[in-house]
């Protein structure tokens, strides 16, 4: 299958570095410095390139931000028969632009990241692929995920973004929180250096990846549980009822049980 990757990121560059071997595989970018070291690849720096190889398959790996408009700017190189697809993290408004764009689509989400995964070993990470869309596109990154050893689960877009909502805006918020009261400390503990590590990974993220994922239409009533919790805790604290800390500890301890 000839394969256009869009985006010579980290996710880019990983998905070039997965197929180029199974497949004819372009990868465009319009910073030529990004391109110098992938292999075994066509490299792009001008969608004009795009009309000779014409893809059958787009993977759009550019930053949330950008994904739609790139896809709009390559729509006179491509066939109408090419699939399109994203692994973006948020995907509101995304199912309305495909079904206007008059082409099949494949949406996925692969939820190893590269800040924390190790991309050499993927046999405990996770993958998302949405159920709507073109049913051979959805088979082609089902097989890749399961090729990686991936637990992959199918959501619609709406499942999804409100799944992500919990999964990546309640942890990047909490993490948010942690950095801001944050002191270095000259001895740190365990925990706080653990803590410390993953702010580091969070932080060190794209700010338009970060926003968009908390601008998820379904993140605001997740942060308001948690300053409910906040407020709750406090409460025990001030009034250092032992009674109720127990409760609120075993209370916790079941939802990270479960």
């Amino acid at each position: 299958m000839r394969i256009l990757i869009l985006g010579a990121g980290k996710m880019g560059s990983f998905f070039v570095d997965l197929l180029s071997f199974d497949h004819e595989v372009a990868v465009y970018d319009n910073d030529p410095h990004r391109l110098r070291f992938l292999y075994n690849t066509q490299r792009f720096t001008s969608l004009d390139e795009v009309d000779a190889f014409d893809p059958e398959l787009v993977i759009n790996a550019v930053s949330l931000k950008y994904t739609l408009q790139v896809f709009d700017e390559l729509m006179p190189h491509i066939s109408k028969d090419c699939i399109l697809s994203d692994i973006s993290s948020v995907k509101t408004g995304f199912k309305e632009y495909y079904t206007q764009s008059g082409h099949r689509y494949a949406s996925s989400h692969p939820m190893f990241g590269p800040t924390f995964a190790n991309l050499g070993d993927l046999s405990r990470e996770n993958a998302i692929i949405i159920s709507e869309g073109d049913y051979m596109g959805r088979i082609f990154f089902r097989d890749l995920y399961n090729r990686l050893g991936l637990n992959v689960k199918e959501l619609t877009f709406a499942e999804h973004d409100e799944t992500m909502a919990y999964s990546l805006s309640v942890p990047f918020v909490s993490t948010f929180v942690f950095s801001a009261v944050m002191k270095h400390q000259d001895t740190p503990g365990t925990t706080f250096k653990r803590h410390m590590a993953i702010a580091h990974g969070v932080l060190s993220e794209d700010d338009t990846l970060l926003r968009e994922i908390l601008f998820n239409p379904h993140t605001k009533p997740k942060v308001e549980m948690i300053r409910s919790e906040l407020k709750q805790l406090l409460e025990i604290i001030d009034k250092r009822d032992e009674t109720a800390m127990t409760q609120y500890l075993t209370h916790i301890r079941k939802n990270i049980r479960e």
